[in-house]
């Protein structure tokens, strides 16, 4: 479907950067087809995190920007009346569409509580979205919602502590048991880990958080 009568739209960030990064990954144009107006600029501040608001004007000759198809209108609509309902009111976007996969982006000023401690808010809301995705015909697919590009940072940690546990198992050759993690981040150490050399991993415990064992082997 092929939107071209938005010529306006307001997007929020860290800094105008991130802002404008936004407005270009939602709306899939090039930086050349907007104009950008300032709405607000707050800046970084001892007690406090920058906040910037932008308001996008599209070119009239900018290229049509192609907009959610009804089951993605859906979704999105369905997680902003959740957030609203919750009293944490915040915008949706798309991030992303993969095979079988598509991503959500919360943009909220209460973006972490959203998150929550290790992720546990955004996970329960990503476990309602897929569960209403499956009632709308989209079962198969698979939603990932994000929110302050939380998951990329997530996964980056777990990337470095299974480095940095293998590393410690090298040198003492006793085995290291880590925290709760659920199933995509279990997966992240297995794979991290897999062809290290003198380093396996099993996976302990029983429900869907369980913790990796990383253990030292002679080969």
């Amino acid at each position: 479907m092929i939107h071209s009568m938005i010529k306006t739209r307001e997007f929020e960030g860290k800094s105008e950067k991130e802002a404008i990064d936004k407005a270009i990954e939602a709306l899939a144009l090039d930086r050349e087809a907007f104009d950008v107006e300032i709405l607000v600029n707050e800046r970084k501040g001892l007690f406090r995190k920058g906040s910037v608001k932008i308001r996008i004007h599209l070119h009239d000759d900018a290229l049509p920007v192609t907009v959610p198809t009804e089951g993605e209108s859906k979704l999105i609509a369905f997680l902003k009346t959740l957030l609203k309902k919750m009293g944490f009111p915040g915008e949706v976007t798309i991030s992303f569409r993969e095979d079988m996969k598509i991503g959500l982006d919360i943009s909220s000023r209460f973006s972490g509580i959203l998150i929550g401690k290790r992720g546990k808010n955004l996970d329960a809301l990503q476990v309602l979205t897929n569960v209403y995705a499956g009632r709308i015909g989209l079962k198969e697919m698979r939603i990932i919602v994000d929110a302050e590009k939380y998951r990329v940072r997530r996964e980056e940690s777990i990337i470095r502590l299974a480095r940095r546990t293998a590393d410690q198992v090298k040198r003492s050759q006793r085995s290291r048991l880590l925290e709760l993690m659920n199933p995509f981040e279990r997966r992240l150490i297995h794979t991290t880990l897999n062809k290290v050399e003198n380093i396996d991993t099993i996976s302990e415990g029983e429900g869907l958080l369980k913790q990796v064992r990383v253990i030292y082997r002679e080969h």
